[in-house]
């Protein structure tokens, strides 16, 4: 979840309350926050650069405070503050408007056709009269930032783009052009960079080269103009110069590019909602109409009340506490969503829940009743079992096959699900046919790709215990993945059963023993080749194994798994000493 850093101080002014750090926990506890760590900023700094100093008495008290990853409207101080005074019912709930404005007054953004190629959409708002100082302007920035890393996923998705409107000159232009046509003062720089420039100047840039990636090899960058000419930004990587905001910025332009409209709108609502409590007219945000070469145009931002209807019984069944129509609708004002009773269709008892434009995170009847569970108070909400707690036959499966495995005198280990691509192939004498699920961007190349058999975990955990005493027994009941066209992901999980015997011998006939006894308590019998009753074993051609001393496990005409002497060159890379013998076994068959 993210965390964001608050002055206690300022944040405790803007509560209008004090709080001890017992009582803020237990706030945050409340509602649904969590106060993760006190600390100071000189203490950051101290930590970061490894000095043992000691903390000065007069050092600001800095909360770091964790916010789920859906609250967007709660990733600053403003909304933060805000969300908690509603809660503990200091503040009424805030109304947005838009200015009301005439269309033929109002800012315009023309879109042109080129954009479709890289960035297709840009919403825009404005506030008037915004007043900053430094706390405030910091909290600004520091929004930005947090909705970047998150929502906007690194700026893959959605770039905002923050502007002194007074310094500029509308109607606006959102166009893409090639690179060497594009010319501008790049955010706290004197010097003017062609944009092909701007890639590699920016490219040592330990903040902004990580965004490169996302233009750098389109033949046009999109760019965001004036009635001027006067460059804005250049999305996703930098605004311009010229309409910096400073402290004495007094309205404010907001432009939102993006590859994604939804996200953008909600990103543009975050921002609008929860700083136009600055402007000098309280909530009211001036709209801006965006206009698109085929005619069609938008009214950004889009402050609409989304209205939603939950069923009572709904809401008190899956809490588990018996709630009048009027304590819902208290509590769920407190989670600043205005409600009212209500009939549903089928003349039931019902909760109307008006959801604000700062409320992004609200999209289905299980998210109000899961704000009411929190107004409510989860520690007073009771105990309860569920009415059936019973496990997916796969599990339950499973469960029973490791019980009986472990009477065998077999220890169960749990293994990583990723490992490299070598240890899938390579390292079992397999030939790499791209049938592995690949890690599009690992963090090592000792985690690349899932496993396709448990072998590689069952060998690593031998050879880093080879001076454990012999014989050595365990056995893995876990997840493998597997390439799967009919799934939407693309890949597919299958619960395989794997036991090893390693010793002086290589204890061949125990694993077959252990075969035999997991199809017996399976009341599966042995049966002739070829006969689809029950299961057989054949000769099998495995490259992990010993040629001659390993057999296919058939049951009722289909292979499930082998088993058999692992080869002395698989034992030789995982650095085993002493022979091995081996099962795998895909327990999903034998359901």
């Amino acid at each position: 979840m993210p965390t964001i850093s608050i002055g206690r101080d300022r944040l405790f002014a803007a509560l209008g309350e004090s709080y001890t750090q017992e009582e803020f926990e237990d706030l945050c506890f409340r509602f649904g926050i969590e106060l993760d760590d006190v600390t100071t900023e000189k203490a950051i700094i101290r930590k970061e650069k490894h000095i043992e100093e000691e903390a000065d008495e007069d050092e600001e008290i800095i909360y770091k405070i964790e916010i789920p990853a859906n609250r967007y409207d709660l990733l600053c101080l403003e909304g933060l503050a805000q969300a908690l005074r509603v809660f503990n019912k200091k503040q009424e709930i805030p109304t947005y408007i838009l200015a009301d404005i005439r269309k033929d007054k109002m800012l315009q953004m023309n879109v042109k056709p080129e954009t479709s190629t890289i960035r297709p959409f840009v919403v825009c708002a404005v506030l008037r009269g915004v007043s900053f100082d430094e706390a405030r302007y910091n909290s600004f920035i520091d929004l930005q930032d947090k909705l970047h890393q998150n929502i906007c996923r690194r700026r893959s998705l959605v770039a905002i783009g923050t502007h002194d409107l007074d310094t500029l000159q509308g109607p606006f232009t959102y166009e893409a052009l090639p690179p060497t046509d594009i010319n501008f003062v790049p955010l706290k720089q004197t010097k003017s960079f062609r944009a092909d420039e701007l890639m590699e100047f920016y490219k040592s840039d330990m903040k902004l080269k990580k965004f490169l990636h996302i233009i750098e090899n389109s033949p046009v960058f999109p760019v965001l103009y004036d009635s001027k000419r006067t460059v804005l930004s250049l999305p996703p990587i930098i605004n311009g110069a010229h309409s910096a905001i400073t402290l004495q910025t007094k309205n404010v332009f907001i432009e939102c590019t993006a590859t994604d409209l939804t996200k953008a709108k909600t990103v543009l609502n975050t921002m609008v909602t929860t700083f136009s409590e600055y402007c000098e007219r309280k909530f009211e945000i001036e709209p801006v109409e965006v206009t698109y070469d085929d005619g069609k145009s938008y009214i950004y931002p889009d402050l609409a009340v989304y209205d939603m209807e939950v069923s009572l019984s709904y809401i008190t069944d899956s809490i588990g506490v018996s709630l009048e129509v009027e304590q819902v609708t208290s509590l769920l004002t407190q989670m600043q969503l205005h409600a009212e009773p209500a009939k549903s269709s089928d003349n039931q008892c019902a909760i109307k829940v008006h959801v604000p434009p700062s409320r992004s995170d609200v999209l289905h009847p299980c998210d109000v009743m899961e704000d009411v569970a929190i107004a409510y108070g989860f520690n007073n909400l009771p105990t309860r079992s569920p009415a059936s707690i019973k496990p997916l036959p796969l599990n339950e499966l499973t469960d029973l096959l490791r019980i009986e495995i472990a009477m065998n005198v077999y220890t169960e280990v749990v293994t990583w699900l990723l490992c490299s691509r070598k240890e899938n192939f390579a390292m079992l004498n397999r030939e790499d046919d791209n049938s592995a699920v690949i890690i599009e961007n690992p963090r090592s190349a000792d985690f690349e790709a899932m496993r396709r058999t448990l072998m590689p975990g069952i060998l690593k955990t031998v050879g880093s215990n080879k001076d454990h005493p012999k014989p050595i027994k365990i056995y893995e009941i876990s997840d493998v993945a597997m390439l799967d066209e009919s799934k939407d992901v693309g890949a597919s999980n299958r619960r395989h059963l794997a036991a090893l015997h390693c010793g002086a011998t290589s204890g061949f006939e125990l694993i077959h023993g252990l075969v035999d006894r997991i199809m017996e308590v399976m009341a599966i019998p042995f049966v002739p080749v070829n006969d689809n009753t029950g299961y057989y074993i054949k000769l099998s051609q495995e490259p992990e194994f010993l040629p001659g001393r390993q057999a296919s496990i058939v049951v009722r005409g289909k292979q499930i798994g082998n088993f058999g002497i692992v080869h002395p060159q698989v034992l030789n890379n995982f650095d085993i000493p002493d022979p091995c013998s081996f099962v795998e076994i895909d327990v999903e068959a034998l359901l």
